[in-house]
């Protein structure tokens, strides 16, 4: 058995991905406005992110929020953020583009694969809610997609971990299954019962913004109800315990 286990931890700034890699991570997925699901990074995001870290720098590139069916105008915006994340450095791209009827939009997955060349392919969670997984996922291995990260369809490791391990056995091998949903109490499951080698690990704090304690009262997006003093930032003390226990166990 590959006792190998790959750490990829979600990061949302450059302060993020500074403090996964300090606590072990193997790669990265750099995003923005993590409190939307994660959004595509700002280029000066990706420049100071590349210029601190010597580890993989995966590049989410999604225009918005709430699901993934994009319009002419976002998908040729999609594309020159692609574009853009690789000039400064990207070492893969992180995409998700779906039709309005749940199936994968071949055409736009397509023309994204041509332009990300030789980079990584990584299709994120949008997989999580196709019609089909076996045929999506004979289309992604088609299209020359690396990696696919998942939760099984499931909002949870716990509920989706059937269908992750039905996807990796029928992929034989030809596509890699990134696994969301790493907890600390389900960690040793995933890596010692399932076999899982493949993990992506997230855990966010809230970071006091001091400037806001002259106003406090005065609010910037669309609802009061949002806390305008504080920011999430990466929990590094709960990733370098995650990151060590991990390791501690792929060496038992």
């Amino acid at each position: 058995m590959n006792n190998k286990v790959t750490i990829e931890i979600c990061c949302g700034s450059v302060e993020d991905a500074i403090i996964a890699e300090k606590a072990g991570a193997d790669r990265i997925e750099l995003n923005s406005s993590i409190s939307l699901g994660g959004i595509t990074p700002s280029i000066g995001s990706l420049i100071e992110t590349k210029r601190n870290l010597n580890i993989p720098v995966m590049v989410m590139i999604r225009p918005r929020e709430s699901g993934f069916f994009y319009d002419e105008y976002e998908i040729k915006s999609m594309e020159e953020d692609i574009k853009l994340a690789i000039k400064y450095g990207a070492d893969g791209i992180v995409f998700g583009v779906l039709n309005e009827d749940g199936t994968i939009n071949k055409e736009a997955l397509k023309r994204f694969v041509d332009i990300i060349g030789d980079k990584e392919k990584v299709f994120h969670r949008a997989f999580d809610i196709v019609k089909n997984p076996i045929e999506s996922l004979d289309t992604l291995i088609e299209l020359g997609v690396d990696r696919i990260l998942t939760k099984g369809q499931k909002n949870s490791i716990e509920d989706g971990y059937k269908t992750i391990k039905e996807i990796i056995k029928y992929s034989k091998g030809k596509i890699e299954i990134l696994t969301g949903g790493v907890r600390p109490h389900n960690v040793e499951w995933m890596i010692r019962e399932l076999n899982f080698r493949n993990l992506h690990v997230a855990s966010f704090i809230q970071k006091e913004d001091l400037s806001m304690s002259s106003n406090p009262d005065v609010y910037f997006g669309s609802s009061k109800d949002k806390s305008e003093c504080s920011y999430s930032v990466a929990n590094y003390e709960y990733l370098k315990e995650m990151c060590t226990k991990i390791r501690n166990l792929q060496e038992e």
